[in-house]
């Protein structure tokens, strides 16, 4: 059998092209549309659209991936704020991952997954004090530091505690990561990270602090990023700073490089974990450093999708006709907020089969930027029909929003031919349970 032509730049893939891509997804003629060994409708049988499921096996097939091609160069502490759901996090800490956290409530769930402390790094461009005390008592490996008022805080609260905060000073590179402006943060304009001509400065300030142990140097450019010469960029960078501060008699042990790995949603190729690995050893072989390295859209990405009932379909008026789900941006808010592209299949296997032709497919919400694909080329899909919505376990479900009084919706974990609810479906009542009115106003 031939693989399926790819598709032209503007030309959006077949369904038979997006399948072949994922070989964690087949069309049976029977089951129709299966991931790993599950028919996805009878997940949605069970738990109704629209609905969240995982691959575990993909999942591991992934980490497994990147690190083999890392081959013990740096240790992965994924990125939770791409999902942070128990079950995902207790099967990649269990796997040997690390977690990068970049809040309490996500320091609270990486520790609740059983993610020993010692594999957690705190990142963000503004903690809490709270948050703070909280990364110290649990004894997390480091603190991610972004700005000189940063160090002030963590500092005192160190100090106040009686203990000695681990940090890495986060440089802004001022390199241009080539992906989408709303998702870049190592630009100078950009509110991540401390200027690079100013670290150098902030790095001896900070060894001279109570309550703070400089480890070394952390970055992160972006998030999607399909090339490897940012990465290049950067690292030199990076690099270049370390033999600096050893020069000047600082102490320098670790170096986190950030993720940011990108994937194929369309029909692009994904990062190479292979030439990441590459680019990580270019640059920081003969250093004597302890890497650390936080995807996190790479890994689960592709592991995760949204299931969607057809709700109705109406006429374009010469314009393509709309394709109404009962999925919407409160689900999955990626194409509303970065005009992202996803890849939508029907789950039966005639409908499946039938000719494509352009639709656009929205959601029921009350805004036109509820919208998940336009003229998208598609088999005809009636109502009660079922899709799904490909490569929506990053940044899907943790953005997902109640807007409309709509409940969150319910999530599975499929592994091998198993699969379990790991999140039931809110229930409306549910939406205003931590609400009260005044009793003065009658």
């Amino acid at each position: 059998m031939h693989a399926p032509a790819p598709a032209t730049p503007d030309q959006d893939p077949t369904l038979a092209a997006l399948l072949a891509a994922r070989p964690h997804l087949a069309m049976h003629a029977h089951d129709g549309l299966v991931m790993e060994g599950v028919a996805l409708n009878a997940v949605a049988d069970a738990l109704g659209t629209p609905c969240w499921v995982y691959g575990a096996g993909t999942l591991r097939r992934r980490l497994d991936s990147l690190t083999a091609a890392l081959g013990g160069l740096a240790r992965v502490h994924y990125a939770v704020k791409a999902n942070d759901h128990l079950a995902l996090l207790h099967l990649l800490g269990g796997a040997g991952a690390g977690a990068d956290v970049v809040s309490g409530g996500e320091l609270a769930r990486a520790l609740a997954a059983g993610i020993p402390p010692g594999r957690i790094v705190f990142s963000g461009v503004g903690k809490t004090a709270d948050e703070l005390r909280a990364a110290l008592a649990a004894g997390i490996a480091q603190i991610n530091v972004e700005s000189a008022a940063e160090l002030d805080q963590i500092s005192a609260v160190a100090a106040a505690a009686g203990r000695v905060a681990p940090v890495a000073l986060r440089i802004n590179p001022d390199i241009d990561a080539g992906t989408h402006a709303k998702i870049t943060t190592g630009l100078a304009h950009n509110k991540f990270g401390i200027p690079y001509a100013d670290a150098a400065a902030l790095y001896a300030d900070a060894a001279a602090r109570p309550g703070l142990l400089p480890v070394g140097l952390a970055l992160h450019i972006g998030s999607q990023i399909l090339s490897v010469a940012p990465y290049r960029a950067a690292f030199a960078r990076a690099a270049a700073l370390v033999r600096d501060l050893r020069a000047a008699g600082q102490l320098v042990t670790r170096l986190d490089c950030g993720g940011g790995l990108g994937i194929g949603y369309r029909d692009e190729a994904g990062a190479a974990p292979a030439a990441f690995a590459g680019a990580l050893r270019s640059a920081f072989t003969g250093l004597d450093l302890e890497l650390m390295v936080e995807p996190g859209r790479w890994l689960v990405g592709p592991a995760g999708l949204l299931l969607a009932t057809v709700l109705l379909t109406k006429g374009g008026q010469g314009m393509p006709p709309f394709v109404v789900l009962d999925a919407a941006m409160t689900e999955l808010m990626r194409p509303a907020l970065y005009d992202a592209w996803h890849g939508i299949v029907p789950l039966d296997p005639a409908r499946a089969a039938g000719p494509a032709v352009p639709v656009d497919v929205v959601g029921p919400v009350c805004e036109s930027a509820d919208t998940f694909a336009r003229a998208r080329p598609l088999p005809p899909l009636l109502a009660g029909d079922r899709v799904a919505i490909l490569d929506a376990g990053a940044y899907g479900a943790v953005m997902s929003s109640t807007y409309n009084a709509r409940p969150l919706a319910p999530a599975a974990l499929i592994d091998g031919a198993r699969w379990a609810p790991i999140r039931r479906r809110q229930t409306v009542a549910e939406l205003w349970r931590d609400e009260s009115v005044p009793t003065f106003m009658g």
